[in-house]
């Protein structure tokens, strides 16, 4: 089968299960991959900084809850993340990436939950920033599938290979076509924003420890530093629970361990 036809099979379906193989797969690809040889683009797209900013901050508990299915503190949390200056769409980026990680319930979930708190947040007479869309058509076919790959070769720091895609190569295709095609395509959440998603929902699931510690790799990977990591572990011990930054904070003293960074 054609990868232009492959990824229109896929396309109508819910795909609820294929991205749950990332998480298995993320881990061996890091550690055969070589260290980051990202170009400027991912290292410029925001001035570097060893503070995460609010707003950075306020994406921390909106992807946790989410992750977890606490909707009575994800409720609270994004009224303090649109307090804090995300705008709608920055904190939808978010709520549908937590299906990759999380599955769709929790993202369906969350997104619902979202829809109420700007329905009573407009009856209140607050108007929030609705932010934008992707800035540029999303490819199809052979021309997603190169897209994603070469995303996914950027994030990674090198390109995706191992016994595992030897296993199983149609994760292979649905990761380059679709999470790192689809999603990391759409360019009005930028990337380190989606890693420090990525990481905060991984924080909150037990057994997902592996592929946190990959995650943090890959988040060094787009220019978000060692110091900044160790703020997210705080903003989780502070706002989420102790358990998930205790999570953190181990995967992130293991993938510094490992890469020899500060």
């Amino acid at each position: 089968m054609s990868s232009t036809t492959l990824v229109e099979a896929i396309r109508p379906q819910a795909r609820l299960g294929f991205l749950a193989g990332f998480l298995c797969c993320v881990t061996a690809v890091c550690q055969a991959a070589p260290n980051a040889q990202d170009g400027p683009t991912i290292r410029s797209a925001q001035a570097s900084s060893d503070t995460l900013s609010d707003r950075q901050r306020a994406i921390v508990p909106i992807a946790a809850f989410a992750a977890s299915g606490e909707m009575h503190k994800l409720g609270t949390a994004l009224n303090q993340g649109l307090d804090a200056g995300l705008t709608v769409s920055d904190v939808k980026e978010v709520l549908v990436q937590v299906y990759a990680y999380a599955g769709f319930p929790r993202s369906l979930n969350a997104l619902g939950e979202f829809m109420a708190v700007l329905d009573a947040r407009r009856q209140r007479g607050i108007k929030d920033a609705p932010g934008r869309g992707p800035g540029k058509a999303i490819p199809q076919g052979d021309a997603l599938l190169a897209a994603g790959a070469s995303n996914q070769t950027r994030l990674l720091g090198g390109p995706a290979e191992g016994p595992l895609f030897d296993f199983a190569p149609a994760i292979d295709e649905y990761l380059k076509t679709h999470l790192f095609g689809d999603i990391f395509e759409r360019d009005n959440l930028d990337w380190k924003s989606r890693e420090i998603a990525t990481v905060s929902m991984l924080s909150v699931l037990p057994g997902a420890e592996s592929q946190l510690q990959a995650h943090m790799r890959i988040s060094m990977n787009v220019g978000i530093t060692a110091d900044q990591l160790r703020q997210l572990a705080e903003v989780l011990a502070d706002h989420v629970e102790s358990e998930p930054a205790h999570r953190a904070r181990q995967a992130l003293s293991n993938a510094t361990r490992a890469t020899g960074a500060n």
